[in-house]
């Protein structure tokens, strides 16, 4: 058996399992599987891209995810993942699957302030609770709208991660005024602008470039997951880890246009049975568990200081964070009505925090 097609099967019953920790720079899938799409279909060679290093979890789900449609499409549609920002940098993922540098690409909204304000909803401090039924809410009840805030490709699902928190490298963070006079590395567009809010200043830079931010000083603090912070090696450079979940990020895969369009109708109907509210939260629930676990690595390691706060303090933080819904709401028509339908999912699923 070839490496790639021993791979390909070990990742499709391994989605949820521990990461695959040598995965290659190019992650390849030919398992030539299943007959879904009609056998004269011409063969289709799709380009993955995914800015996370090969050890992050979502690569191997979305190798999952790759290779169940290489089985239903009877092995026409075939796959090769590109992880580490090869094709390009994180913050240009969505122009990258727009223009056709990759096929489908797995983007976050909230590198680009403004650009997808309707999204931006899923990134409100104190709002998703937990990122495996937080995302099927999240895509449910987001791709209504995605047909208006991202017409220039073809939106697959939509996903959140695991509630992150604030990590510093000078100091606690206890109290939104602590902000005050930081210079603070924020997840998103959203966090971006309570940094502004609580007179602390940003720092733009992806997550494959946070480590080197905060190393060199130009960052005093960051907001971030748990278990990506020591995957990223930014615990080798922050100390104090507030112990209370905030916020979170939105992601989504999508897919170029042209590159649907030209697939036969059998092969767009594969396309679209993965392109759904099921694999949405499938391929984030891996990722899901693994950032949650990071939590007790980072109480463990040396020199870390995981603080929680008492109900006073976490009440400030709410407070502070109110406005961030008004700005929001700024920006989007019928803001009341779309906002109280995410509620209404992510409280049907089990995700919206209390």
């Amino acid at each position: 058996m070839s490496i790639t097609r021993a791979l390909g099967r070990a990742v499709l019953g391994a989605l949820g399992r521990a990461v695959l920790p040598g995965m290659c720079c190019v992650l390849l899938l030919g398992l030539g599987l299943g007959s879904g799409a009609a056998a004269q279909d011409k063969t289709v060679q799709l380009k993955l891209s995914s800015w996370v290093p090969p050890a992050h979890p979502l690569n191997p789900a979305l190798i999952a995810w790759a290779a169940d449609i290489e089985k239903e499409s009877g092995g026409s549609i075939k796959s090769t993942l590109f992880p580490s920002e090869q094709l390009g940098k994180a913050m240009d993922h969505y122009d990258m699957a727009r223009d056709g540098i990759a096929d489908l690409a797995y983007v976050n909204p909230g590198y680009q302030p403004g650009r997808f304000p309707i999204i931006a909803a899923g990134e409100l401090p104190f709002l998703i609770a937990n990122a495996k039924g937080g995302s099927a809410a999240v895509d449910a009840w987001y791709r209504p709208y995605a047909a208006q805030e991202m017409k220039d490709v073809h939106f697959c699902f939509a996903f959140v991660l695991d509630p992150g928190t604030w990590h510093s490298r000078t100091r606690k963070i206890v109290l939104p005024q602590d902000v005050r006079g930081m210079k603070i590395r924020p997840a998103n567009a959203t966090l971006g602008a309570f940094v502004t809010l609580l007179g602390g200043t940003n720092v733009q830079a992806s997550a494959p470039e946070a480590r080197e931010v905060l190393e060199r000083g130009v960052a005093d603090a960051i907001t971030f997951p748990w278990q990506s912070t020591i995957l990223f090696g930014i615990d080798k450079v922050v100390k104090y880890d507030m112990d209370m979940p905030f916020w979170t990020g939105t992601f989504v895969w999508v897919m170029n246009n042209a590159k649907y369009a030209a697939m036969s109708p059998a092969q767009r109907t594969v396309i679209d049975h993965h392109c759904t509210t099921e694999w949405a939260e499938k391929v984030a629930s891996p990722w899901a568990d693994w950032e949650h676990a990071g939590r007790a690595r980072i109480m463990a390691e040396p020199g870390h200081e995981v603080y929680p706060l008492t109900p006073e303090q976490l009440a400030a933080w709410h407070k502070a964070a109110e406005p961030l819904k008004a700005k929001w709401a700024s920006q989007v028509k019928d803001a009341d009505a779309v906002f109280a339908a995410l509620e209404a999912e992510l409280k049907q699923r089990g995700a919206l925090a209390q």
